[in-house]
């Protein structure tokens, strides 16, 4: 019998969380109190936000479906007068010419994306979880040591880096693209926010009660608690590792990047451009496709960002 209670109890803690705190709660508050002209205007101010960001996308299908006489033309036109794929043809060609296959580039790019970004959302989330709900010494300090980690960018730690990474034996391998990728601070600040803001201790506690360890506390009540940040990571984690050009760290032809690959075509010279720039559409399609599937939890996270417990 008092199994059951517990339980439930369990239950109502998680539901009433969700119901009272949760970003759709805080969204309907937010609605009720806009009104007409209010709505109205953030709505044109979005739109004038949202044709700003697509202008650059859409410029750069214009300039794939250009010939090559349009892509150099003065004063420039941003649409094309005289649509073709010949770019498109020419890139596959020059796919079936090159000494490495294109499809090692792009599988390189995808393995790296992939356990990349799996490996730095799983890592960062037991980090974070450590530093949210769990109590430690020095935690405090470790935590500044994170957000002054967030201050620096790879260049900055370039020469360190290489210095690890030829003592550990990692050059001309998948770790040099993998292991800086799980260790970046953004991910383990991030979801240590919002597990202290999302979740509260009462919940943990009553998991503890029913005997819960602390894998399944994480993995079956914290994390989809906090979804939406995850899936945020997820996008931003993946993005930076699809876009990663030819490490320093990386000499073999056969290891690196699909992005790498297309900076080698642009460099040929004002020939290739055509080729150029129907590969940019390319590499351009996946971390939108991405995006776009996941933008619901993306918008969540940012509605749930200023929320206390």
């Amino acid at each position: 019998m008092s199994e059951n209670v517990k339980k439930v109890s369990l239950a109502d803690k998680i539901k009433f969380h969700k119901e009272n705190k949760g970003p759709g709660h805080l969204s309907t508050m937010r609605l009720r109190n806009r009104t007409t002209s209010g709505y109205i205007t953030t709505l044109i101010v979005l739109l004038l936000f949202s044709i700003v960001m697509v202008i650059p996308m859409l410029y750069i299908l214009c300039n794939s479906l250009k010939p090559l006489n349009e892509l150099w033309i003065f004063p420039p036109r941003f649409f094309p007068h005289n649509p073709t794929f010949k770019n498109f043809r020419d890139l596959f060609e020059v796919m079936n010419t090159s000494t490495v296959p294109f499809s090692r580039y792009i599988f390189n790019t995808a393995f790296i994306s992939i356990v990349g970004t799996g490996a730095h959302v799983i890592a960062a989330s037991l980090c974070a979880y450590v530093f949210a709900r769990r109590r430690m010494w020095c935690k405090e300090g470790l935590f500044k040591t994170v957000q002054t980690a967030l201050m620096f960018v790879g260049g900055v730690t370039g020469i360190p880096s290489f210095i690890i990474m030829v003592g550990l034996g990692w050059i001309d391998t998948y770790y040099a693209y993998i292991i800086p990728a799980i260790g970046a601070p953004l991910g383990l600040y991030l979801m240590k926010q919002f597990m202290e803001q999302l979740v509260p201790v009462s919940v943990i506690e009553a998991a503890r009660i029913d005997g819960c360890g602390e894998f399944k506390i994480l993995f079956r009540i914290v994390m989809p608690m906090v979804k939406s940040a995850w899936v945020t990571l997820i996008i931003f984690s993946f993005q930076g590792l699809w876009g990663a050009g030819g490490s320093s760290f990386i000499y073999d032809e056969s290891l690196k990047t699909f992005n790498y690959a297309i900076q080698q075509i642009i460099s040929v010279g004002i020939v290739r451009a055509g080729i150029g720039a129907a590969a940019q559409v390319l590499l351009m399609m996946v971390p939108i496709i991405v995006f776009l599937i996941s933008q619901s939890n993306v918008m969540e996270t940012m509605a749930t960002s200023g929320m206390k417990e």
